[in-house]
């Protein structure tokens, strides 16, 4: 359903109310600790303690300062009791190791591949299996998680199981080239400010990114696909968005990209495309869209009244099912110079802009809006017939919101990355996007909901 109640979408994908992390993790008892636990205590801090190839059953407590390297990607067993690798001082650095959890522990305790409490830690070239959670960072703040993959524990139910990188309380983190798969939340992400998220892949879970109470992050060149639920961020400020792919996310309450009461947001330059929304603003101030490709969507935009401020410029809506679900009776958000596929208005004076405003909601779309059941009728005969009435006898319309400056054509948007190869199935997408010929700044796309 196109503007589904947000507390029906907490009633479907699981309570969003923050975390609370549990009791922190010490040394394991002798009988489940690893064989390397002797070489970690007799290192002195600052050394390099090199592991070469083989297989270590036990968990693992990094107490002091020290660089574990694996060479020939050893693999740490876990006892299957907590996390593996207990990071516990500042300036650790790990890397090179394959990590296995054993699909054992208690998310309760936040049972871990790698779980890390120190500041300035390390990790790197590691790849996570069959853990909880992936890399769980509790007030640790300036860490580096670098090119690690991230798999969660295949079969159970995602509230089974925990997030690739979760991360509580934490400042000044960057997280690169990392990519998380089959995990309940691809990123998790609260109270947690200064981050730096870059080239990372998430998919195959509930929310790619799940977020709250965080501020001041910065999002550039990541993936975030086939995900049940999709992205959500909540309670936060300042957050910007570059160059992302928001894709595949389909469901009964999926959604490309969600903002719930966020203020003062950048979404710059990124692709949201083949989502049951693109976009979905509730409570959300000062946030501006620009630039971005929103494609295929069966709604381009879910905007709630409670919004105030918003501004999208410069984007490019194409073969959306309808451009703009408006809940409620009212807004003040901007909608200036877009490229609308739906737009049959020509540009007669050849300014580059279509002569008459593009109306982006119709009656059936106000009611699809507010009146949930609406939206079992939107692919109908009747919702087409109440739509040309619409059209004809605007004095039908509930709410009137306009691109009042609409692009006849669409924009050049050379930095919108492209899609990856899409899945069975998702051929449409890859044929969609590819029209827009991003690469050469063209960004022509012929197909849309009036040729299909």
């Amino acid at each position: 359903m196109f503007a589904l109640p947000f507390a029906l979408l907490l009633q479907i994908t699981g309570e969003m109310a923050p975390v609370t992390p549990g009791g922190l993790e010490g040394r394991p008892p002798a009988m489940e600790a690893s064989p390397l636990q002797a070489r970690v205590d007799r290192a002195a801090p600052g050394e390099t303690v090199v592991v070469g190839p083989g297989t270590y059953t036990g968990d693992l407590v990094l107490d002091r300062p020290i660089r574990l390297v694996g060479q020939g990607r050893p693999l740490l067993t876990g006892s299957g009791k907590g996390s593996v690798v207990r990071v516990r001082a500042d300036g650790v650095v790990l890397e090179g190791f394959d990590i296995d959890g054993v699909r054992g522990g208690d998310l309760g305790r936040d049972s871990s591949g790698v779980h890390v409490a120190g500041r300035n830690v390390v990790v790197r070239d590691c790849r996570i299996s069959e853990a909880l959670f992936g890399i769980y960072l509790r007030q640790a703040d300036g860490v580096r998680v670098e090119r690690c993959r991230i798999r969660g524990i295949h079969g159970k139910d995602p509230g089974e199981k925990g997030s690739g990188l979760h991360v509580w309380d934490t400042k000044g983190f960057t997280f690169k080239d990392n990519v998380i798969e089959d995990v309940r939340d691809g990123f998790y992400i609260q109270s947690s400010s200064g981050g730096t998220i870059t080239g990372n892949v998430a998919r195959d879970l509930r929310y790619g990114l799940h977020y709250m109470f965080s501020d001041d992050n910065t999002f550039e060149d990541n993936t975030f696909e086939n995900g049940a639920a999709g992205t959500a961020l909540m309670y936060s400020k300042r957050i910007v968005f570059r160059r992302n792919r928001f894709v595949n996310n389909r469901g009964f309450a999926s959604v490309g990209l969600l903002l719930k009461a966020c203020d003062d947001v950048l979404a710059e330059d990124n692709l949201i495309a083949d989502n049951a929304r693109g976009i979905f603003l509730e409570g959300s101030y000062r946030n501006v869209f620009r630039g971005n490709v929103v494609a295929l969507s069966d709604a381009a935009i879910v905007l709630y009244d409670s919004c105030g401020q918003n501004r999208f410029e410069g984007n490019s809506f194409v073969g959306n099912l309808t451009p703009l679900a408006l809940v409620g009776r009212r807004t003040d958000t901007v909608f200036d110079g877009n490229y609308w596929s739906d737009n049959d208005e020509p540009d007669l004076d050849g300014d580059g802009r279509s002569d008459r405003p593009f109306p982006l909601s119709s009656v059936f779309d106000h009611l699809r809006g507010n009146l949930t059941a609406a939206d079992l009728f939107s692919r109908s005969v009747s919702a087409r017939a109440l739509g040309a009435a619409e059209r004809g006898f605007p004095v039908l319309r509930e709410v009137e919101v306009f691109d009042h400056a609409p692009l006849a054509h669409p924009p050049a948007l050379p930095r919108v990355p492209h899609p990856d190869k899409p899945p069975a199935g998702r051929g449409t997408l890859a044929l969609a996007v590819s029209g827009l010929s991003l690469l050469g700044g063209a960004g022509v796309l012929l197909t849309g909901r009036r040729q299909a």
